[in-house]
Protein backbone atom coordinates (compact mmCIF):
# COMPACT_ATOMS: atom_id res chain seq x y z
CA UNK A 1 0.00 0.00 0.00
CA UNK A 2 1.51 3.75 -0.86
CA UNK A 3 2.21 5.62 2.24
CA UNK A 4 0.30 8.43 2.67
CA UNK A 5 2.23 11.72 2.85
CA UNK A 6 1.99 13.87 5.99
CA UNK A 7 1.03 17.48 6.20
CA UNK A 8 4.89 18.70 6.61
CA UNK A 9 5.55 15.99 3.59
CA UNK A 10 3.01 17.59 1.58
CA UNK A 11 4.07 21.27 2.91
CA UNK A 12 7.67 20.83 1.44
CA UNK A 13 6.70 19.39 -1.93
CA UNK A 14 4.46 22.12 -2.49
CA UNK A 15 7.13 24.19 -1.52
CA UNK A 16 8.91 23.30 -4.55
CA UNK A 17 12.32 24.71 -5.13
CA UNK A 18 11.57 26.99 -2.25
CA UNK A 19 11.89 24.97 0.24
CA UNK A 20 15.51 26.24 0.62
CA UNK A 21 14.16 29.09 2.22
CA UNK A 22 12.58 27.44 4.84
CA UNK A 23 15.99 25.71 6.02
CA UNK A 24 17.33 29.04 5.65
CA UNK A 25 14.54 30.81 7.78
CA UNK A 26 15.16 27.44 10.72
CA UNK A 27 19.03 28.41 10.65
CA UNK A 28 18.54 31.78 11.21
CA UNK A 29 15.55 31.38 13.93
CA UNK A 30 18.46 29.06 15.35
CA UNK A 31 21.08 32.06 15.44
CA UNK A 32 18.47 34.99 16.80
CA UNK A 33 17.59 31.93 19.95
CA UNK A 34 21.30 32.10 20.64
CA UNK A 35 22.04 36.22 20.39
CA UNK A 36 18.71 36.16 22.36
CA UNK A 37 20.00 34.31 25.27
CA UNK A 38 23.60 36.41 25.19
CA UNK A 39 21.77 39.63 27.50
CA UNK A 40 20.88 36.92 29.76
CA UNK A 41 24.43 35.77 30.69
CA UNK A 42 25.57 39.36 30.21
CA UNK A 43 23.11 40.37 32.97
CA UNK A 44 24.23 37.77 35.33
CA UNK A 45 27.51 38.84 34.22
CA UNK A 46 27.03 42.47 35.21
CA UNK A 47 24.99 41.47 38.89
CA UNK A 48 28.05 39.12 39.66
CA UNK A 49 30.44 41.89 38.94
CA UNK A 50 28.44 44.65 41.29
CA UNK A 51 27.92 42.38 43.93
CA UNK A 52 31.88 41.41 44.02
CA UNK A 53 31.74 45.73 44.28
CA UNK A 54 33.88 46.06 41.15
CA UNK A 55 34.25 49.26 39.38
CA UNK A 56 35.35 49.38 36.42
CA UNK A 57 32.43 51.46 34.23
CA UNK A 58 34.66 50.05 31.13
CA UNK A 59 33.84 46.77 31.69
CA UNK A 60 30.07 47.25 32.38
CA UNK A 61 29.79 49.72 29.05
CA UNK A 62 31.20 46.31 27.25
CA UNK A 63 28.63 44.22 28.67
CA UNK A 64 25.88 46.79 28.17
CA UNK A 65 27.37 46.87 24.65
CA UNK A 66 27.47 43.36 24.40
CA UNK A 67 23.79 43.20 25.10
CA UNK A 68 22.53 45.42 22.97
CA UNK A 69 24.80 44.19 19.83
CA UNK A 70 23.03 40.83 20.89
CA UNK A 71 19.40 42.28 20.57
CA UNK A 72 20.10 43.90 17.14
CA UNK A 73 21.63 40.58 16.19
CA UNK A 74 18.33 38.82 17.20
CA UNK A 75 16.01 41.09 15.51
CA UNK A 76 17.90 40.99 12.76
CA UNK A 77 18.11 37.34 12.41
CA UNK A 78 13.95 36.95 13.28
CA UNK A 79 13.10 39.29 10.50
CA UNK A 80 15.23 37.26 7.97
CA UNK A 81 13.82 34.53 9.50
CA UNK A 82 10.44 35.85 8.74
CA UNK A 83 11.25 37.07 5.74
CA UNK A 84 12.72 33.80 4.29
CA UNK A 85 9.65 31.98 5.80
CA UNK A 86 7.14 34.23 3.62
CA UNK A 87 8.77 33.75 0.67
CA UNK A 88 8.35 30.18 0.71
CA UNK A 89 4.63 30.18 2.08
CA UNK A 90 3.43 32.62 -1.16
CA UNK A 91 5.49 29.27 -3.09
CA UNK A 92 3.54 26.92 -1.46
CA UNK A 93 0.32 28.95 -2.09
CA UNK A 94 0.72 30.20 -5.36
CA UNK A 95 1.51 25.87 -6.05
CA UNK A 96 -1.22 24.30 -4.09
CA UNK A 97 -3.65 27.21 -6.52
CA UNK A 98 -2.13 25.43 -9.15
CA UNK A 99 -1.91 22.07 -8.46
CA UNK A 100 -5.99 22.50 -7.99
CA UNK A 101 -6.69 23.98 -10.74
CA UNK A 102 -4.60 21.73 -13.04
CA UNK A 103 -6.54 18.86 -11.36
CA UNK A 104 -10.01 20.09 -12.01
CA UNK A 105 -8.84 20.06 -15.94
CA UNK A 106 -7.93 16.80 -15.34
CA UNK A 107 -11.35 15.70 -13.64
CA UNK A 108 -14.61 14.19 -14.63
CA UNK A 109 -16.30 17.46 -15.12
CA UNK A 110 -19.42 15.86 -13.48
CA UNK A 111 -17.56 14.51 -10.90
CA UNK A 112 -16.29 18.95 -10.19
CA UNK A 113 -19.88 20.46 -10.81
CA UNK A 114 -21.00 17.60 -7.94
CA UNK A 115 -18.30 19.26 -5.37
CA UNK A 116 -20.03 22.38 -6.61
CA UNK A 117 -18.26 25.57 -7.34
CA UNK A 118 -18.28 27.79 -3.99
CA UNK A 119 -16.71 24.04 -2.28
CA UNK A 120 -14.08 24.64 -4.27
CA UNK A 121 -13.87 28.45 -4.30
CA UNK A 122 -14.17 28.01 -0.66
CA UNK A 123 -11.12 25.15 -0.32
CA UNK A 124 -9.13 26.74 -3.46
CA UNK A 125 -9.14 31.14 -2.02
CA UNK A 126 -10.61 31.28 1.63
CA UNK A 127 -9.31 27.88 3.04
CA UNK A 128 -5.96 28.10 1.54
CA UNK A 129 -5.72 31.78 2.21
CA UNK A 130 -6.33 31.23 5.73
CA UNK A 131 -3.13 29.12 6.27
CA UNK A 132 -0.80 32.16 5.11
CA UNK A 133 0.12 33.33 8.65
CA UNK A 134 0.41 29.85 9.99
CA UNK A 135 2.69 28.69 7.65
CA UNK A 136 4.93 32.03 7.61
CA UNK A 137 5.35 32.03 11.37
CA UNK A 138 5.21 28.46 12.32
CA UNK A 139 8.43 27.09 11.34
CA UNK A 140 10.74 30.02 12.68
CA UNK A 141 8.67 31.51 15.78
CA UNK A 142 8.37 27.45 16.67
CA UNK A 143 11.97 26.92 15.58
CA UNK A 144 13.13 29.78 17.80
CA UNK A 145 11.08 29.34 20.85
CA UNK A 146 12.29 25.40 21.17
CA UNK A 147 16.06 26.47 20.52
CA UNK A 148 15.49 29.68 23.67
CA UNK A 149 14.32 26.49 25.80
CA UNK A 150 17.24 23.78 24.76
CA UNK A 151 19.18 26.78 25.14
CA UNK A 152 18.22 27.48 28.77
CA UNK A 153 17.84 24.07 29.57
CA UNK A 154 22.00 23.38 28.51
CA UNK A 155 22.33 26.43 30.35
CA UNK A 156 20.66 25.27 33.08
CA UNK A 157 22.23 21.71 33.43
CA UNK A 158 25.65 22.94 32.88
CA UNK A 159 25.36 25.63 35.97
CA UNK A 160 23.56 23.22 38.45
CA UNK A 161 21.58 19.91 37.18
CA UNK A 162 19.51 19.75 40.82
CA UNK A 163 18.32 23.47 39.92
CA UNK A 164 17.58 22.74 36.29
CA UNK A 165 15.31 20.07 37.28
CA UNK A 166 13.83 22.16 40.21
CA UNK A 167 12.62 24.85 37.76
CA UNK A 168 10.68 21.54 35.79
CA UNK A 169 8.93 20.91 38.69
CA UNK A 170 6.00 23.40 37.52
CA UNK A 171 5.65 22.16 33.75
CA UNK A 172 4.32 18.66 34.20
CA UNK A 173 1.75 19.63 36.52
CA UNK A 174 0.38 22.15 34.13
CA UNK A 175 1.13 19.72 31.19
CA UNK A 176 -1.47 17.29 33.12
CA UNK A 177 -3.96 20.24 33.03
CA UNK A 178 -3.28 20.74 29.63
CA UNK A 179 -3.92 17.33 28.77
CA UNK A 180 -7.07 17.64 30.45
CA UNK A 181 -7.86 19.84 27.62
CA UNK A 182 -7.15 17.40 24.89
CA UNK A 183 -9.80 14.88 26.25
CA UNK A 184 -12.19 14.93 23.29
CA UNK A 185 -10.60 17.46 21.31
CA UNK A 186 -10.84 16.16 17.80
CA UNK A 187 -14.49 15.61 18.23
CA UNK A 188 -14.86 19.43 19.65
CA UNK A 189 -12.94 20.63 16.71
CA UNK A 190 -14.47 19.00 13.96
CA UNK A 191 -18.17 19.94 15.21
CA UNK A 192 -16.76 23.63 15.06
CA UNK A 193 -15.59 22.90 11.09
CA UNK A 194 -19.09 21.61 10.65
CA UNK A 195 -20.79 24.19 12.33
CA UNK A 196 -18.66 26.92 10.73
CA UNK A 197 -19.12 25.02 6.88
CA UNK A 198 -23.27 24.67 7.76
CA UNK A 199 -23.18 28.66 8.80
CA UNK A 200 -21.35 29.32 5.69
CA UNK A 201 -23.29 27.38 3.77
CA UNK A 202 -26.74 29.09 5.37
CA UNK A 203 -26.14 32.52 5.15
CA UNK A 204 -25.48 31.92 1.33
CA UNK A 205 -28.20 30.00 0.85
CA UNK A 206 -30.23 32.84 3.20
CA UNK A 207 -28.99 35.74 0.80
CA UNK A 208 -29.13 33.89 -2.45
CA UNK A 209 -33.23 32.96 -1.94
CA UNK A 210 -34.02 36.14 -0.16
CA UNK A 211 -35.96 37.18 -3.38
CA UNK A 212 -37.87 33.79 -3.09
CA UNK A 213 -38.06 33.80 0.50
CA UNK A 214 -39.72 37.63 0.29
CA UNK A 215 -42.22 36.50 -1.98
CA UNK A 216 -43.52 33.53 -0.29
CA UNK A 217 -43.86 34.77 2.71
CA UNK A 218 -41.33 32.31 4.14
CA UNK A 219 -38.87 35.16 5.81
CA UNK A 220 -39.96 33.79 9.50
CA UNK A 221 -39.34 30.26 8.71
CA UNK A 222 -36.16 30.63 6.99
CA UNK A 223 -34.87 33.05 9.42
CA UNK A 224 -35.79 30.63 12.13
CA UNK A 225 -33.36 28.19 10.07
CA UNK A 226 -30.24 30.53 9.75
CA UNK A 227 -30.75 31.85 13.67
CA UNK A 228 -30.38 27.93 14.50
CA UNK A 229 -27.56 27.47 12.08
CA UNK A 230 -26.06 30.64 13.87
CA UNK A 231 -26.53 29.40 17.40
CA UNK A 232 -24.85 25.68 16.92
CA UNK A 233 -21.92 27.63 15.11
CA UNK A 234 -21.35 29.85 18.51
CA UNK A 235 -22.23 26.92 20.91
CA UNK A 236 -19.87 24.50 19.12
CA UNK A 237 -16.98 27.19 20.36
CA UNK A 238 -18.71 28.12 23.78
CA UNK A 239 -19.36 24.60 24.95
CA UNK A 240 -16.00 23.74 24.07
CA UNK A 241 -14.23 26.91 25.68
CA UNK A 242 -15.98 26.50 28.62
CA UNK A 243 -15.32 22.53 29.20
CA UNK A 244 -11.52 23.59 29.00
CA UNK A 245 -11.87 27.05 31.50
CA UNK A 246 -10.58 25.48 34.69
CA UNK A 247 -8.38 23.30 32.99
CA UNK A 248 -6.47 26.26 30.92
CA UNK A 249 -6.38 28.68 33.86
CA UNK A 250 -4.25 26.39 35.98
CA UNK A 251 -2.65 25.26 32.98
CA UNK A 252 -1.53 28.74 31.88
CA UNK A 253 -0.78 29.68 35.54
CA UNK A 254 1.01 26.71 37.19
CA UNK A 255 3.46 25.93 34.31
CA UNK A 256 5.23 29.35 34.02
CA UNK A 257 5.26 29.87 37.99
CA UNK A 258 8.71 28.11 38.64
CA UNK A 259 10.01 30.69 40.77
CA UNK A 260 7.37 29.26 43.37
CA UNK A 261 9.98 26.26 43.44
CA UNK A 262 13.25 27.98 42.69
CA UNK A 263 13.27 30.33 44.87
CA UNK A 264 12.85 28.27 48.33
CA UNK A 265 14.77 25.28 47.47
CA UNK A 266 17.99 27.53 45.76
CA UNK A 267 17.83 29.51 48.53
CA UNK A 268 18.31 26.64 51.17
CA UNK A 269 21.16 25.32 48.53
CA UNK A 270 22.89 28.80 48.96
CA UNK A 271 22.31 28.84 52.21
CA UNK A 272 24.16 25.74 53.16
CA UNK A 273 27.07 26.49 50.59
CA UNK A 274 26.27 24.22 47.45
CA UNK A 275 25.17 27.01 45.53
CA UNK A 276 26.78 29.94 44.68
CA UNK A 277 25.02 33.09 44.82
CA UNK A 278 26.03 34.61 41.08
CA UNK A 279 24.58 31.34 39.70
CA UNK A 280 21.61 31.32 42.08
CA UNK A 281 20.91 34.67 39.76
CA UNK A 282 21.43 32.74 36.51
CA UNK A 283 19.15 30.51 37.64
CA UNK A 284 16.46 32.53 38.56
CA UNK A 285 16.51 34.91 35.40
CA UNK A 286 16.93 31.76 33.23
CA UNK A 287 13.94 30.18 35.17
CA UNK A 288 11.82 32.40 34.56
CA UNK A 289 11.70 32.86 30.81
CA UNK A 290 11.70 28.96 30.14
CA UNK A 291 7.93 28.31 30.08
CA UNK A 292 7.01 30.98 27.80
CA UNK A 293 8.47 29.77 25.15
CA UNK A 294 7.14 26.26 25.43
CA UNK A 295 3.44 27.81 25.93
CA UNK A 296 4.38 30.12 22.57
CA UNK A 297 4.79 26.67 20.72
CA UNK A 298 1.74 24.54 22.61
CA UNK A 299 -0.15 27.97 21.14
CA UNK A 300 0.06 27.22 17.70
CA UNK A 301 -2.21 23.72 18.43
CA UNK A 302 -5.04 24.83 16.94
CA UNK A 303 -3.57 26.33 14.22
CA UNK A 304 -1.58 23.06 13.23
CA UNK A 305 -5.03 21.41 13.69
CA UNK A 306 -6.28 24.07 11.11
CA UNK A 307 -3.63 23.44 8.90
CA UNK A 308 -3.56 19.39 8.82
CA UNK A 309 -7.89 20.28 7.85
CA UNK A 310 -7.05 22.60 5.53
CA UNK A 311 -3.87 20.32 3.75
CA UNK A 312 -6.50 17.33 3.69
CA UNK A 313 -9.19 19.12 1.82
CA UNK A 314 -6.61 20.39 -0.71
CA UNK A 315 -4.87 16.98 -1.34
CA UNK A 316 -8.65 15.52 -1.74
CA UNK A 317 -8.87 17.77 -4.78
CA UNK A 318 -5.02 16.94 -5.49
CA UNK A 319 -5.58 13.07 -5.00
CA UNK A 320 -8.88 12.66 -6.68
CA UNK A 321 -9.70 10.13 -9.67
CA UNK A 322 -8.56 11.60 -13.01
CA UNK A 323 -10.38 10.96 -16.54
CA UNK A 324 -7.10 9.18 -18.36
CA UNK A 325 -6.69 10.99 -21.55
CA UNK A 326 -3.50 10.36 -23.97
CA UNK A 327 -1.37 13.70 -24.79
CA UNK A 328 -2.27 12.49 -28.39
CA UNK A 329 -5.14 10.75 -30.16
CA UNK A 330 -4.37 7.26 -30.37
CA UNK A 331 -6.24 6.47 -33.49
CA UNK A 332 -7.79 8.24 -36.61
CA UNK A 333 -11.51 9.31 -36.88
CA UNK A 334 -12.98 8.29 -40.14
CA UNK A 335 -16.11 11.12 -39.67
CA UNK A 336 -18.40 12.45 -36.56
CA UNK A 337 -20.46 9.73 -36.30
CA UNK A 338 -21.34 8.79 -32.73
CA UNK A 339 -21.52 5.26 -31.30
CA UNK A 340 -22.79 4.02 -27.77
CA UNK A 341 -22.12 -0.03 -27.32
CA UNK A 342 -23.28 -1.38 -24.25
CA UNK A 343 -22.94 1.71 -22.06
CA UNK A 344 -23.80 1.18 -18.11
CA UNK A 345 -23.48 4.15 -15.92
CA UNK A 346 -24.20 5.11 -12.60
CA UNK A 347 -24.07 7.62 -9.83
CA UNK A 348 -22.43 6.41 -6.50
CA UNK A 349 -24.01 2.67 -6.60
CA UNK A 350 -27.20 3.42 -8.65
CA UNK A 351 -26.90 2.51 -11.83
CA UNK A 352 -28.74 5.04 -14.42
CA UNK A 353 -28.66 3.78 -18.13
CA UNK A 354 -28.08 -0.09 -18.34
CA UNK A 355 -26.28 -1.75 -21.37
CA UNK A 356 -27.47 1.42 -24.17
CA UNK A 357 -26.93 0.80 -27.62
CA UNK A 358 -27.29 3.92 -29.94
CA UNK A 359 -25.90 5.52 -33.29
CA UNK A 360 -26.25 9.01 -34.07
CA UNK A 361 -25.38 9.64 -37.85
CA UNK A 362 -23.22 12.15 -39.27
CA UNK A 363 -25.43 15.62 -40.65
CA UNK A 364 -28.05 14.83 -38.73
CA UNK A 365 -30.67 15.97 -35.87
CA UNK A 366 -31.14 13.80 -33.46
CA UNK A 367 -33.18 14.32 -30.51
CA UNK A 368 -33.79 12.55 -26.82
CA UNK A 369 -36.68 12.62 -25.26
CA UNK A 370 -38.44 10.75 -22.49
CA UNK A 371 -40.18 11.13 -18.89
CA UNK A 372 -37.74 13.10 -16.44
CA UNK A 373 -35.20 10.93 -14.39
CA UNK A 374 -35.00 8.69 -17.66
CA UNK A 375 -31.34 9.63 -18.58
CA UNK A 376 -31.67 11.41 -21.39
CA UNK A 377 -28.85 14.19 -19.64
CA UNK A 378 -26.64 11.59 -18.81
CA UNK A 379 -26.43 10.06 -22.26
CA UNK A 380 -25.34 13.57 -23.42
CA UNK A 381 -22.57 14.35 -20.33
CA UNK A 382 -21.39 10.96 -21.36
CA UNK A 383 -20.80 11.99 -24.94
CA UNK A 384 -19.50 15.50 -23.60
CA UNK A 385 -17.12 13.36 -21.50
CA UNK A 386 -18.61 14.56 -17.86
CA UNK A 387 -17.78 11.39 -17.15
CA UNK A 388 -16.16 8.13 -18.59
CA UNK A 389 -18.41 5.11 -19.23
CA UNK A 390 -18.30 2.38 -16.15
CA UNK A 391 -18.87 -0.59 -19.07
CA UNK A 392 -19.17 -0.75 -22.71
CA UNK A 393 -17.71 2.32 -25.37
CA UNK A 394 -18.41 5.91 -26.72
CA UNK A 395 -16.99 6.05 -30.28
CA UNK A 396 -16.32 8.63 -32.63
CA UNK A 397 -15.56 7.88 -35.99
CA UNK A 398 -14.65 4.63 -35.01
CA UNK A 399 -12.60 5.73 -32.15
CA UNK A 400 -12.95 5.33 -28.11
CA UNK A 401 -13.34 8.73 -27.07
CA UNK A 402 -10.96 7.44 -24.15
CA UNK A 403 -8.32 7.16 -27.08
CA UNK A 404 -7.94 11.01 -28.25
CA UNK A 405 -6.79 14.04 -26.02
CA UNK A 406 -8.43 16.05 -23.75
CA UNK A 407 -7.73 19.12 -25.62
CA UNK A 408 -8.82 17.29 -29.35
CA UNK A 409 -11.95 16.32 -27.96
CA UNK A 410 -13.35 19.12 -26.44
CA UNK A 411 -12.50 21.00 -30.21
CA UNK A 412 -14.99 18.06 -31.15
CA UNK A 413 -17.95 19.14 -29.07
CA UNK A 414 -20.09 22.20 -28.16
CA UNK A 415 -22.61 21.49 -25.32
CA UNK A 416 -24.95 23.89 -24.00
CA UNK A 417 -27.25 23.52 -20.87
CA UNK A 418 -29.92 25.24 -19.45
CA UNK A 419 -27.83 26.57 -16.72
CA UNK A 420 -24.39 27.49 -18.42
CA UNK A 421 -22.52 29.94 -17.21
CA UNK A 422 -21.62 33.88 -18.29
CA UNK A 423 -18.66 35.83 -17.44
CA UNK A 424 -18.33 39.18 -16.00
CA UNK A 425 -17.11 40.38 -19.13
CA UNK A 426 -19.23 41.99 -22.26
CA UNK A 427 -21.64 40.58 -24.23
CA UNK A 428 -19.16 40.13 -27.27
CA UNK A 429 -16.00 38.59 -24.86
CA UNK A 430 -18.52 36.08 -23.64
CA UNK A 431 -19.36 34.89 -27.04
CA UNK A 432 -15.93 35.09 -28.36
CA UNK A 433 -15.22 32.55 -25.85
CA UNK A 434 -16.45 30.36 -28.25
CA UNK A 435 -13.89 31.16 -30.98
CA UNK A 436 -10.93 33.41 -29.28
CA UNK A 437 -9.78 33.76 -32.57
CA UNK A 438 -13.24 35.17 -34.09
CA UNK A 439 -13.41 38.79 -35.48
CA UNK A 440 -16.28 41.21 -34.45
CA UNK A 441 -17.99 40.81 -37.66
CA UNK A 442 -18.25 36.82 -36.80
CA UNK A 443 -19.25 37.76 -33.40
CA UNK A 444 -22.30 39.50 -34.57
CA UNK A 445 -23.12 37.23 -37.02
CA UNK A 446 -23.37 34.40 -34.55
CA UNK A 447 -25.50 37.49 -32.31
CA UNK A 448 -27.97 37.58 -35.18
CA UNK A 449 -28.26 33.99 -35.86
CA UNK A 450 -29.23 32.83 -32.54
CA UNK A 451 -31.79 35.83 -31.80
CA UNK A 452 -29.38 37.76 -29.87
CA UNK A 453 -29.27 40.88 -32.33
CA UNK A 454 -32.10 42.88 -31.31
CA UNK A 455 -31.49 42.81 -27.08
CA UNK A 456 -28.25 43.25 -27.21
CA UNK A 457 -28.50 46.30 -29.24
CA UNK A 458 -31.27 47.55 -27.02
CA UNK A 459 -28.38 47.50 -23.63
CA UNK A 460 -26.51 50.52 -22.71
CA UNK A 461 -23.55 49.62 -24.91
CA UNK A 462 -24.46 46.94 -26.94
CA UNK A 463 -22.21 44.21 -27.57
CA UNK A 464 -19.73 46.17 -25.54
CA UNK A 465 -22.23 46.06 -22.22
CA UNK A 466 -20.57 44.16 -19.11
CA UNK A 467 -23.18 41.46 -18.14
CA UNK A 468 -22.65 40.54 -14.76
CA UNK A 469 -21.29 37.63 -12.43
CA UNK A 470 -23.10 34.84 -13.92
CA UNK A 471 -25.13 37.01 -16.27
CA UNK A 472 -26.71 38.50 -13.77
CA UNK A 473 -27.86 41.76 -15.29
CA UNK A 474 -29.30 39.54 -17.92
CA UNK A 475 -32.59 37.55 -18.15
CA UNK A 476 -32.75 33.78 -18.27
CA UNK A 477 -33.78 33.65 -21.89
CA UNK A 478 -31.01 35.91 -22.80
CA UNK A 479 -28.14 34.21 -20.97
CA UNK A 480 -29.38 31.40 -22.75
CA UNK A 481 -29.05 32.54 -26.31
CA UNK A 482 -25.67 34.27 -25.78
CA UNK A 483 -24.39 30.80 -24.70
CA UNK A 484 -25.84 28.89 -27.81
CA UNK A 485 -24.13 31.81 -29.68
CA UNK A 486 -21.01 30.86 -28.24
CA UNK A 487 -21.54 27.52 -29.22
CA UNK A 488 -22.45 28.16 -32.46
CA UNK A 489 -19.30 30.58 -32.84
CA UNK A 490 -17.50 27.28 -31.69
CA UNK A 491 -18.08 25.54 -35.12
CA UNK A 492 -17.22 21.86 -33.82
CA UNK A 493 -18.42 19.57 -35.45
CA UNK A 494 -20.64 18.00 -32.88
CA UNK A 495 -23.12 20.34 -31.15
CA UNK A 496 -25.03 19.18 -27.76
CA UNK A 497 -28.11 20.90 -26.85
CA UNK A 498 -29.42 19.74 -23.31
CA UNK A 499 -32.78 21.63 -22.68
CA UNK A 500 -30.98 24.46 -24.20
CA UNK A 501 -34.21 26.66 -25.21
CA UNK A 502 -35.85 26.08 -21.52
CA UNK A 503 -35.42 29.73 -20.93
CA UNK A 504 -36.63 31.28 -24.09
CA UNK A 505 -40.07 32.18 -25.73
CA UNK A 506 -41.72 30.88 -28.57
CA UNK A 507 -40.87 33.48 -31.09
CA UNK A 508 -36.52 33.26 -30.22
CA UNK A 509 -37.31 29.54 -29.71
CA UNK A 510 -38.15 29.58 -33.47
CA UNK A 511 -35.33 31.65 -34.87
CA UNK A 512 -32.58 29.61 -32.63
CA UNK A 513 -33.99 26.40 -33.99
CA UNK A 514 -33.63 27.97 -38.02
CA UNK A 515 -30.08 29.35 -36.76
CA UNK A 516 -29.30 25.61 -35.67
CA UNK A 517 -30.86 23.52 -38.77
CA UNK A 518 -28.82 26.12 -41.11
CA UNK A 519 -25.13 25.61 -39.16
CA UNK A 520 -25.50 21.82 -38.29
CA UNK A 521 -24.59 21.19 -42.04
CA UNK A 522 -22.24 18.66 -41.73
CA UNK A 523 -22.36 18.35 -38.18
CA UNK A 524 -24.03 16.01 -35.91
CA UNK A 525 -26.47 17.28 -33.40
CA UNK A 526 -28.02 16.06 -30.43
CA UNK A 527 -30.96 17.89 -28.85
CA UNK A 528 -32.61 16.98 -25.17
CA UNK A 529 -35.92 18.66 -25.07
CA UNK A 530 -39.02 17.94 -23.31
CA UNK A 531 -41.28 20.28 -25.67
CA UNK A 532 -41.90 17.44 -28.19
CA UNK A 533 -43.20 19.91 -30.75
CA UNK A 534 -39.77 21.57 -31.30
CA UNK A 535 -38.39 18.10 -32.69
CA UNK A 536 -40.84 16.76 -34.81
CA UNK A 537 -38.86 17.21 -37.94
CA UNK A 538 -35.49 15.65 -36.12
CA UNK A 539 -34.08 12.85 -38.04
CA UNK A 540 -33.83 10.49 -35.06
CA UNK A 541 -36.17 10.72 -31.97
CA UNK A 542 -34.44 8.62 -29.22
CA UNK A 543 -37.13 7.73 -26.41
CA UNK A 544 -35.23 7.18 -23.22
CA UNK A 545 -36.95 5.37 -20.44
CA UNK A 546 -35.50 4.25 -16.87
CA UNK A 547 -31.99 3.98 -18.41
CA UNK A 548 -32.78 2.19 -21.50
CA UNK A 549 -33.48 2.95 -24.96
CA UNK A 550 -37.69 2.37 -25.51
CA UNK A 551 -37.49 3.38 -29.15
CA UNK A 552 -35.78 5.33 -32.08
CA UNK A 553 -36.69 6.65 -35.16
CA UNK A 554 -38.68 9.35 -36.58
CA UNK A 555 -41.37 11.58 -35.44
CA UNK A 556 -44.28 9.48 -37.45
CA UNK A 557 -42.72 6.00 -36.60
CA UNK A 558 -42.80 6.54 -33.16
CA UNK A 559 -45.99 7.73 -32.79
CA UNK A 560 -47.22 4.43 -34.66
CA UNK A 561 -45.61 2.00 -32.26
CA UNK A 562 -44.29 3.30 -28.95
CA UNK A 563 -47.81 3.66 -27.35
CA UNK A 564 -45.12 5.74 -24.54
CA UNK A 565 -43.91 8.40 -27.03
CA UNK A 566 -47.71 8.61 -28.43
CA UNK A 567 -49.07 9.15 -24.86
CA UNK A 568 -45.86 12.00 -24.54
CA UNK A 569 -47.04 13.73 -27.56
CA UNK A 570 -51.12 13.42 -26.54
CA UNK A 571 -50.37 15.02 -23.41
CA UNK A 572 -47.66 17.94 -25.01
CA UNK A 573 -50.41 19.06 -27.49
CA UNK A 574 -53.03 19.06 -25.01
CA UNK A 575 -50.85 21.19 -22.50
CA UNK A 576 -50.36 23.27 -25.68
CA UNK A 577 -53.94 24.11 -26.62
CA UNK A 578 -55.33 24.54 -23.33
CA UNK A 579 -52.20 27.08 -23.13
CA UNK A 580 -53.64 28.36 -26.24
CA UNK A 581 -57.68 28.19 -25.39
CA UNK A 582 -56.24 30.05 -21.80
CA UNK A 583 -54.90 33.39 -23.77
CA UNK A 584 -57.76 33.22 -26.27
CA UNK A 585 -60.05 33.56 -23.24
CA UNK A 586 -57.68 35.87 -21.42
Amino acid sequence: MKKEKSTFGWIMEFAGQKRRFYWFSVICAVIGSVCQMIPFLAAVHIIGKLIGGDMDFGGYLTDFLMIAGAWVLRVVFHGVSTAASHTATFSVLANIRKRGLLKLERMPLGEVQNRGSGNLKNILVERIDSIETTLAHIIPEMTGNLCAVAAALIVLFAVDWRMALVSLITFPIGMACYMCMMIGYEQSYQRTVRATKNLNDTAVEYIGGIEVIKVFGKAKSSYEKFVATTKEGAASYVEWMRKNNVYFTFAMNIMPATLITVLPIGGLFVKNGSLPVSDFILIMILAMGLITPILNCMAFGDDIAKLNTVIGEVTSIINAEEMPRPETAQGSMKNNVIELEGVRFGYDEKEVLHGIDLTFREGTVNALVGPSGGGKSTIAKLIAAFWDVKDGSIRIGGVDIRKLSAGQYHDLVAYVSQDNFLFDDTVRENIRMGNRDATDAQVEQAAKDCGCWDFTMGLENGFDTVVGGGGSHLSGGEKQRICIARAMLKNAPIIILDEATAYTDPENEAIIQASVAKLVQGKTLIVIAHRLSTIVDADQIVLVNQGNIEAAGTHEELLSKSPLYAKLWNAHISSKDSLCGGEKNV
